[in-house]
């Protein structure tokens, strides 16, 4: 069966998280890391395309996306998904409403919605502001997001400066009443091109998917998306099949870390609490001594030890960095150590790789070479084991997003793969 559905995320791990949550239908999922520089050749029914445009300039990330777009289209795509993280991680400037419009006009849509939810991990709309957990976003440790600091919970407001057309709301009683097809049109005719969609529960979000399932695009995080599989099975615009089995190859695993999210940090402390050989980058001295001192390390632990790099720390060490070295540099120093390491891992047999964080993971699996993912089983909803190959070798990687999973994430999803 050709493709149907094609989706494009902003970062690698949003883009396995909406992996994960579509491969829970057995519809074969695929997963392109990076945008494919060859015409679609045995697509699956289910396309994803992982850009690491999150924190591009607006301009690049519209351009690759639109680019990603063309190609899906090829492949045979009748339904587009835009993901982005579920913490609406954007600026002022971009790239969530930039791109949105670039795809809407590509597809020829006047309207679309927006909807970030994720009930399963804490992430609910309620009058068009964005909790995480109990908090609003701009409460929560996503105000201190290195790259994207979340300074406002209204999604309308964050919204708004970053497209050019009117944004509007649909609450969550229009939802819950099965009314939003109807809002939907009301605002159409209005003019209102954006529309943010509140959602508290997964019941919501099957509620906004049987809405908007005939629309040509759909935005929001991965959640929204989970139920579009189901609802076109039954129409027959999707297989019934099973996806392929899982097999994870055996070898050494090794943990590399560069988000510093209150979660991630959580995770690092549960790791060295486990008595795990572990080494913390700080991009001072990497600037300084560049990878030298992390590639002789990890030569010199065992690969059997399932060892941790990581740059994770807490949110006054970051900026002191920042402060010093520059955002986007200390985080380049901080990405290309680690992937550098995931090379080196890799030359000496580790064929097991847990990654934490969008931009390290975007950072490794290029270094790794890795261009097309097969769907495993979740980890944690939004984390899924993935088959790769790299360098000519079967490879086990997970890429999970700085706030995913519990504290004991990582002996969790290497636990999984004992045999």
């Amino acid at each position: 069966m050709a493709t149907f559905f094609g989706a494009i995320a902003d970062d690698f791990t949003g883009a396995t998280d909406l992996a994960g949550l579509l491969a829970r239908s057995g519809v074969p999922v695929s997963l392109r890391i990076g945008l494919p520089t060859h015409p679609p050749e045995g697509t699956a029914p289910i396309e994803i395309i992982a850009l690491k445009s999150r924190t591009a300039p607006v301009a690049e990330a519209v351009s690759e996306t639109r680019a990603a777009l063309a190609w899906l289209r090829a492949a045979g795509a009748k339904r587009f998904f835009w993901k982005y993280c579920s913490t609406f991680d954007s600026t002022a400037l971009g790239n969530i409403g930039p791109v949105a419009e670039a795809l809407m006009a590509d597809l020829g849509t006047d309207q679309t919605i927006y909807c970030p939810a994720f009930p399963e991990n804490g992430r609910s709309i309620f009058m068009g502001n964005l909790f995480v957990g109990e908090q609003p976003l701009a409460e929560s440790p996503m105000k201190d997001h290195p790259l994207t600091p979340m300074r406002d919970s209204n999604l309308m407001r964050l919204l708004a400066p970053q497209v050019s057309r009117p944004v509007g709301l649909a609450t969550r009683l229009t939802v819950a009443k099965g009314a939003l097809r109807e809002r939907m049109a009301k605002l159409a005719a209005q003019g209102v091109a954006h529309v943010v969609v509140d959602a508290v529960s997964n019941d919501d979000l099957t509620l906004i998917a049987e809405a908007c399932q005939t629309m040509p695009l759909l935005t929001g995080g991965s959640a929204v998306a989970m139920p579009l599989p189901g609802l076109w099975q039954r129409q027959g615009f999707l297989p019934l099949q099973d996806a392929t089995p899982f097999h994870a190859p055996a070898g050494p695993a090794i943990v590399l870390s560069g988000s510093c999210s209150a979660m991630t940090n959580r995770q690092v402390a549960a790791y060295l609490a486990d008595g795990h050989p572990a080494l913390q980058l700080n991009p001072l001295d990497l600037a300084t001594h560049g990878a030298d001192h992390a590639l002789a390390w990890l030569a010199a632990q065992s690969p059997q030890s399932s060892p941790l790099l990581y740059a994770t720390a807490a949110p006054e060490a970051v900026r002191a960095a920042q402060a010093q070295l520059g955002a986007d540099h200390a985080g380049q120093l901080v990405e290309k150590t680690l992937a550098a390491c995931a090379v080196a891992a890799r030359n000496r047999g580790t064929r097991r790789f847990v990654v934490a964080g969008g931009e390290t993971s975007g950072a490794v699996a290029q270094a790794l070479g890795i261009t097309r993912l097969g769907i495993g089983p979740e980890i944690a909803p939004g984390v899924p084991w993935c088959a790769a190959e790299s360098d000519g070798n079967a490879v086990a990687i997970t890429l999970k997003s700085g706030n995913f999973g519990a504290e004991h994430f990582f002996a969790q999803a290497l636990g999984m793969l004992m045999p």
